[in-house]
């Protein structure tokens, strides 16, 4: 569904230019359910503007189904994010607009693409556990109730790709819970691939891959150990309290030229900084401190 080769995105000002990515690579299956983690500034929401339509990509190669997003007419851009892609922003206030009901809200995407559905739009609020509320406007929702209505929204283009920032950086754990479980339903029922941008390692026991980025790089992926793990969403009490590590078994990211990106924690723990020690031992790589550096 998404394939990201050498992604480049350059921020230009008069001033000063800035490399948010540098060569990022990325494969998502159709129908996957993963969460990209990253601190302040690694490039992560800017590789979600890319992937939803909102920021041009510098460089590389970056495609969604059959868009090439490096090619992509402005013409095309408007048929990508109202057909292909949905959004949810951390942020209620962008996603809802206050003055319409639940379900008003839901019907908009609808009526400016010309395809209105109630039936659909009252479906969608069902599924999302708020029928009993869809005639009620945004003043009398709490919260997560307004982020699960900002869910139904997402959907109501009938999108391929469903687009999360921190979904449930403002809401409390239970409401957490729920709307992860929706995610999970919409990738296992619905088929739709869902990229969850957040710093909170938490939800990792909640999705069956992580991927994460450093300085505008993929540079470790953690895959579930247990890929049936939360299926049907009863085991999460059981996790919640483990970290990454014991849920997930780790990789690092070998792009196609052969690099690959150590985690900084463990360089640091050798005290390895501009070269590294390498030799093959078997069926093993060993990175040490060099040599003349050792003590």
């Amino acid at each position: 569904m998404i394939h990201c080769e050498g992604l480049v995105k350059i921020y230009k000002t008069e001033d000063i230019e800035v490399v948010a990515l540098q060569g990022l690579n990325l494969s998502v299956k159709q129908g996957e359910l993963m969460a990209i983690i990253g601190n302040s500034g690694s490039g992560k929401s800017t590789l979600l503007n890319i992937l939803g339509g909102l920021d041009r990509p510098s460089a590389g190669a970056v495609r969604v189904g059959k868009w090439d997003l490096l090619k992509i007419t402005e013409e095309q851009l408007v048929e990508y994010k109202r057909d292909t892609v949905g959004f949810i922003w951390q942020n209620n206030a962008r996603n809802l607009l206050p003055y319409l009901t639940a379900l008003e809200n839901v019907e908009v995407p609808m009526m400016l693409s010309g395809k209105l559905d109630r039936k659909y739009a009252k479906e969608l609020l069902e599924w999302v556990g708020l029928g009993h509320r869809m005639n009620n406007k945004l003043h009398q929702l709490s919260g997560g109730e307004q982020q699960r209505v900002a869910i139904a929204i997402s959907l109501s283009n009938r999108p391929q790709l469903l687009l999360a920032d921190e979904p449930t950086g403002s809401v409390d754990t239970q409401t957490s819970d729920m709307i992860m479980n929706i995610f999970r339903r919409m990738s296992s029922e619905l088929g739709v691939t869902v990229v969850i941008v957040t710093h909170d390692l938490s939800l990792a026991g909640k999705v069956d891959r992580v991927v994460a980025i450093r300085d505008g790089l993929t540079s470790t992926e953690f895959i579930k150990r247990n890929p049936n793990l939360n299926s049907d969403g009863g085991e999460d009490e059981q996790i919640a309290g483990q970290g990454l590590q014991e849920l997930h078994e780790a990789y690092v990211v070998v792009d196609r030229v052969g690099r690959l990106q150590v985690p900084k924690e463990y360089l640091d723990a050798l005290h390895i900084q501009d070269k590294a020690s390498m030799e093959l031992d078997g069926d093993k790589i060993i990175i040490r401190t060099p040599k003349e550096l050792e003590g």
